[in-house]
């Protein structure tokens, strides 16, 4: 073999030398599937960015994998409308070959992607806001989790304090999907086990114009207050603003979907004394996360932001205890990750929940909501109950 051709063997060794790691480390991509657009279109810019946050903590690491990297790539559930979900996550799944998927939101969406998509193709999903009590005994095949707690809980938390406050029968709303059914069903059976009575529960659909005659329906057959169970972005405001106008009710039970500036703004007229629950916690790492959502430019305290950070902490530690991206792997350690035994890691910790696990070590991820989940992968959950107040949101208690 001359110089010449000893020189370009050389480098074509070396190219190769060079390339090889690189594709070693080729970016991990990862889904972020949630309402972009729709009914709780004002929450989910900061819930996809929680999550993103997780990721770049994790990639700026270069502890995840030997040093790989996230890349986060998101796709709109709309949340009310399943065949445009499932659409989407087939996207992410078979065109972007995601790892996992952070998501979806709202209970029928992510229903229809973990049965339609997520399941099928091996591919874990954490949902941090879809609460419906039927995705307890969905057939996941150990997919599908969720650190948002299930409405079987939050009803009776609700109704517990609905009692508490003196009100004794209720006139309740739902939107028409898995979530206000889920919802409505789990409050009425609790309210009315305290010696409270539901007056009506009338279903609505989301994006009407006029909401008159559900409004109607509930002055018709009375209450102390009225409970709805809806979105915030559509159908519940309009269903508060017509009661509001026509004299009906000026008293509000308020439930997750509800939570947001948006109602604020939206709904004219005083709306001070409704009350209400969401997901959350006092504890030490739902400040810590706060502090880093505020840093990043996003709403700390929003609701699902937490949920959405530890659900995507939780698919990253899970990655880092399997040792791969492959799914089912991935999958058989999000339970091993997120509960006892193991080194306790804190929202701004994922470098040493990394390092830990590379060493063969265990942790016991608790991040912003005080991570535990069930035997069917849920969180057991807490609530913040909430009072609106000089038109602001105060939080009263947690529970």
């Amino acid at each position: 073999m001359n110089c010449k051709k000893m020189l370009k063997h050389l480098a074509l060794v070396l190219a190769g030398a060079m390339i090889l790691p690189a594709f070693a480390t080729a970016d991990i991509k990862m889904g972020v599937i949630l309402g972009f657009t729709g009914p709780i279109e004002s929450l989910t810019p900061d819930m996809g960015g929680s999550a993103e946050v997780a990721f770049k903590e994790a990639s700026d690491s270069g502890l995840l994998l030997g040093g790989q990297k996230i890349v986060s790539v998101r796709a709109d559930s709309t949340c009310i409308d399943n065949a445009a979900a499932t659409a989407a996550a087939e996207r992410l799944v078979t065109a972007e070959k995601v790892a996992g998927i952070m998501g979806a939101d709202c209970s029928g969406v992510t229903t229809a992607v973990a049965n339609n998509v997520a399941v099928p193709n091996g591919v874990p999903m954490i949902s941090p806001s879809a609460t419906s009590p039927a995705l307890t005994t969905i057939a996941d095949n150990g997919y599908f989790f969720r650190t948002a707690p299930s409405d079987a809980r939050q009803g009776q938390v609700l109704a517990s304090i609905t009692v508490e406050r003196g009100i004794t029968s209720v006139a309740v709303t739902y939107v028409n999907s898995d979530y206000g059914k889920g919802l409505s069903d789990s409050f009425g059976k609790a309210f009315q086990a305290l010696g409270g009575t539901v007056t009506i529960s009338v279903p609505h659909e989301t994006g009407k114009a006029d909401y008159s005659a559900e409004v109607a329906s509930m002055d018709s057959a009375g209450g102390d207050a009225m409970a709805v169970f809806g979105y915030v972005n559509q159908g519940g405001p309009g269903i508060m603003q017509a009661s509001l106008d026509s004299g009906s009710f000026d008293k509000f039970i308020l439930a997750d979907g509800m939570y947001g500036d948006d109602l604020l703004t939206n709904v004219e007229g005083d709306l001070t004394g409704t009350f209400g629950t969401v997901p959350g916690t006092d504890s030490k790492g739902a400040a810590t996360y706060a502090d880093m959502a505020n840093a990043a430019g996003l709403k700390g305290s929003g609701p699902f932001t937490g949920e959405s950070y530890d659900a995507a902490a939780l698919l990253i530690l899970a990655m880092q205890s399997a040792g791969s991206t492959d799914g089912a792997a991935i999958a058989s350690n999000v339970m091993g990750v997120a509960n006892a035994p193991g080194e306790k890691i804190m929202p701004g910790e994922l470098a040493k929940g990394l390092r830990i696990l590379a060493n063969g070590g265990a942790v016991d991820y608790v991040g912003a909501t005080n991570v535990e989940l069930t035997g069917v992968g849920e969180a057991s959950g807490s609530y913040r109950e909430f009072e609106i107040r000089n038109k602001a949101f105060q939080t009263v208690r947690f529970r």
